[in-house]
């Protein structure tokens, strides 16, 4: 199988990721975290605060106790939306943004918020004039992706830091596409709440993720319960990253996404970035101009993500989807991506779109035998 489904999760892990997973369950040293004195216990502490300086290092906040885990990207952004935002509070978001923003807001608007959602252009950009008038002085947050798991756009997150910086909004960022993959610096880009998956550049195991908060936001825990301290507090305790992080700890998890997370700082994103955006930019440039190809997203744009979305004339994108698959071996993702407002944006609301979306592990080969098979569909037609 050539996977072409990285923007959905990193099937390729480097080989120390599994290494990790593996010698936490099979090694008897590693134990439940914060709960005990116990040298297993004290042993899955100390890989915990390892990764979570890792991770801090990686997005520019050296503050190991402002990062806590979660289960992904969605469990992150929920933490953050719900534990920020109450009735009467304006917020932004914008027509570019996953279910993963846009379900947690819409219950918020029925919990009284006031939302308002920045369009985007034909292009998947969104409308930064319309931005930067929307932002009010009573606006609480600006939550946004940067970069459009659906497009490829990528948002400049140090322009949209600044504007919320010199308002006083909070700053959320969805980095399920792009940590571990492009440059993150949460105090030059005045990023509050960064919200990041594991799974995907993060090269770590399914089911990890986390969440960093900025010294000084204040926040509600997400979901209360045991925390290995204060045990006889009626409230959860107040300190990150106790207050998000109720229960056990991943330890497995934890374990093959800090070696993710070395594999990057050792490899540098600009190196992987590089590579994968190598190939993305080879497969556009081989189906560009087939017969009925429309491409979706800005490909003029210097930093896009591996990503390359498209439709074939007018079939069902999970109809090419399942072609690619069953006759050549080829995973990509189609439908809808759970990004109905960006498909609405591109038009391609009913017949959804194909995604071929590459990875740092991926081969020259293997984007060559995808360009082929988009010929061959194409030259069928």
């Amino acid at each position: 199988m050539i996977y072409l489904d990285n923007a959905a999760t990193s099937l390729h892990k480097p080989e120390t990721v599994a290494d990790a997973v593996y010698k936490v369950l099979v090694s008897g040293s590693v134990g439940n975290a914060a709960r005990g004195s116990n040298e297993a216990s004290l042993q899955a502490l100390r890989l915990a605060v390892e990764t979570r300086s890792r991770l801090g290092e990686l997005f520019g906040y050296p503050h190991p106790n402002q990062v806590a885990f979660s289960m992904n990207a969605t469990d992150s952004l929920n933490m953050a939306i719900q534990g920020l935002l109450e009735p009467g509070d304006h917020v932004i978001t914008t027509q570019m943004e996953h279910n993963s923003v846009l379900r947690p807001l819409y219950r918020k608007e029925k919990e009284g918020i006031d939302l308002t959602i920045i369009p985007c252009d034909e292009k998947g950009r969104i409308c930064l004039d319309v931005l930067a008038g929307s932002i009010r002085p009573d606006t609480k947050a600006l939550i946004c992706t940067h970069a459009s798991n659906l497009t490829g756009n990528v948002n400049d997150l140090e322009k949209l830091g600044a504007m919320c910086h010199e308002n006083g909004t909070l700053f959320v960022v969805d980095a399920a596409q792009t940590a571990g993959l492009l440059p993150i610096d949460m105090e030059r880009m005045h990023i509050d709440v960064l919200c990041f998956s594991g799974h995907k550049g993060l090269l770590g195991p399914q089911g990890m993720g986390g969440i960093c908060v900025r010294e000084g936001v204040k926040m509600k825990p997400f979901r209360v319960g045991g925390t290995g301290i204060r045990t006889y507090d009626k409230e959860q305790p107040e300190e990150m990253p106790t207050l998000l992080e109720a229960g056990t700890l991943n330890m497995p998890g934890i374990a093959g996404l800090l070696a993710g997370v070395e594999y990057i700082l050792e490899k540098g994103t600009d190196a992987i970035w590089r590579q994968a955006d190598a190939y993305a930019r080879a497969f556009y440039e081989g189906v560009k101009h087939l017969s009925g190809v429309r491409l979706y997203g800005d490909f003029d744009a210097a930093i896009r993500t591996p990503v390359v979305t498209l439709n074939l004339k007018d079939y069902d994108s999970a109809a090419v989807g399942d072609e690619l698959m069953q006759r050549f071996g080829i995973a990509v993702r189609s439908g809808g991506h759970c990004a109905p407002l960006m498909h609405r944006a591109l038009g391609t609301g009913k017949q959804g779109a194909v995604r071929f979306s590459f990875s740092y592990f991926n081969t020259m080969e293997e984007v060559q035998e995808a360009v082929k098979a988009m010929r061959i569909l194409a030259w069928e037609e």
